[in-house]
């Protein structure tokens, strides 16, 4: 059994890995908890500096007091009030993405791979930024691809190198491209903000404030708090918007994209995500959902647990302990670097009887009573956790049930014929290919 986590070792201004055997005793929820619970042991791991010039020094790349000041700035964004703001981009995006699988559902089946990362990059570019830039019908770049090229060469790893190779100079174009672009939104947005506020105080009006009716961005919401005095200047914003872009978008693809396959693959399971849509929506196809709706997706919520289960859409993270970590008679002593294997770690058969087997009963209430709550963390856990995950799943669960309420979705290539490769995200490595037969 493959250990659920990698231990690295630094020596001098170098890390080796030195491994452990397979302890089954280490293959336990418990050793997570330890390390991602730890308020003390909250640096990431040495790889998270390249995407530095990406991403600056914001909320996934920093620590210490910048990461804790950040993280209380920037809670209550993503408070449940402002994402319902966000429901009916989603909603719409969706809509635009069963058009274009509709005219070409009649193709024995469909890559459903690029359609699915156009339609989440048109909603993180909507609601992180305000800005529509119609990627549904054009196309993106891999920035993720080139960050993980970086890591697994290792002379790539240096700066000085990395500049200097065809990777490094591609990357610094796009980095540029995304960088010129943001600022140039920050600062429009910023000269908008201010004119509607001397204009609502020369007639004496309230700013309307996080809640109210207009529908703010998570940009608008940023330059709220830098325009009333926190500290969080233009290229903070920056940083943030840039890392809400990159953790928003990919991630949340290939949850939807796996999900999907899932369903494909199991169509007693898509009887029954069908019967729960019925239940809602009757016979209705195009509605927008109410939060109340969404919540009442019970069993549809089961179903994208357990695809993330077997496919987390972040399979693995790093951190650097800034004190031991003493359990079951091992000390893993300051200093180390930790990998966490999620993707083993829910693999654990003492947790999930026969892990492989696609079962969205695990996740009924009745059946997650006694699960250690590290036992199944696909956003992470402890003060790190995923920030954006309730974002995420609103998003999942609003494109899936609008396609499934438009689409009878069929599998074609069974689990073993699916080839998985890890980027910072875990993605398939070929086409996912799926069948989609309209519902009259």
């Amino acid at each position: 059994m493959i250990g659920c986590f990698l231990i690295e070792m630094k020596v001098g201004a170098r890390v080796f890995w030195f491994g452990t055997k397979p302890i089954v005793n280490l293959f336990r929820a418990e050793i997570l908890e330890a390390v991602l619970s730890s308020n003390v042991s909250l640096e990431k791991s040495f790889e998270y500096r390249f995407l530095q010039q990406w991403l600056g020094l914001g909320l996934l790349t920093s620590h210490g007091s910048k990461w804790k000041t950040r993280r209380r700035l920037l809670t209550p964004t993503l408070h449940f009030r402002i994402l319902e703001n966000y429901m009916g981009v989603f909603h719409n995006q969706s809509m635009i993405l069963i058009e274009k699988i509709k005219s070409i559902s009649n193709e024995d089946w469909i890559d459903i791979k690029p359609h699915i990362i156009l339609c989440t990059l048109d909603i993180v570019c909507e609601t992180v930024m305000g800005v529509s830039i119609g990627a549904q019908k054009g196309s993106n770049s891999d920035l993720g691809g080139l960050f993980t090229e970086r890591i697994v060469h290792p002379w790539l790893q240096s700066d000085f190198i990395f500049q200097f190779s065809r990777t490094g100079r591609d990357f610094a174009k796009d980095i540029k491209i995304l960088h010129d672009f943001t600022e140039k939104v920050i600062k429009e947005k910023k000269e908008r903000l201010l004119k509607e506020r001397s204009i609502a105080n020369k007639n004496e009006n309230k700013d309307e404030g996080y809640f109210g009716k207009k529908r703010e961005t998570f940009m608008d919401l940023l330059l709220n708090l830098h325009i009333d005095g926190e500290s969080l200047s233009e290229e903070d914003i920056r940083e943030e918007v840039d890392t809400f872009m990159f953790e928003g978008h990919d991630t949340t693809a290939m949850g939807i994209i796996f999900a999907l396959y899932c369903i494909g693959l199991h169509p007693h399971v898509q009887e029954k995500i069908d019967a729960e849509l019925h239940d809602i929506f009757g016979s209705d196809k195009n509605r927008q959902a109410t939060q109340d709706e969404l919540r009442n997706m019970k069993y549809l919520e089961c179903v994208l647990k357990e695809s993330q289960r077997l496919f987390p859409s972040v399979p693995m993270i790093g951190r650097h302990l800034n004190e031991d970590i003493n359990f079951d008679g091992y000390t893993i002593p300051k200093g180390t670097t930790l990998h966490l294997n999620f993707y083993v770690l829910h693999r654990n058969p003492e947790v999930f009887p026969n892990p492989e087997k696609f079962d969205p009963d695990r996740f009924l209430p009745e059946n997650s009573l006694n699960r250690h709550p590290y036992a199944y963390i696909p956003f992470s856990a402890g003060p790190r956790n995923c920030i954006g995950q309730k974002f995420a799943m609103l998003e999942e669960k609003i494109i899936i049930s609008n396609i499934l309420r438009n689409f009878e979705v069929s599998s074609i290539d069974p689990r073993d014929k699916l080839q998985l490769i890890i980027e910072f995200t875990l993605r398939a490595a070929n086409p996912v290919r799926l069948k989609f037969i309209p519902k009259k």
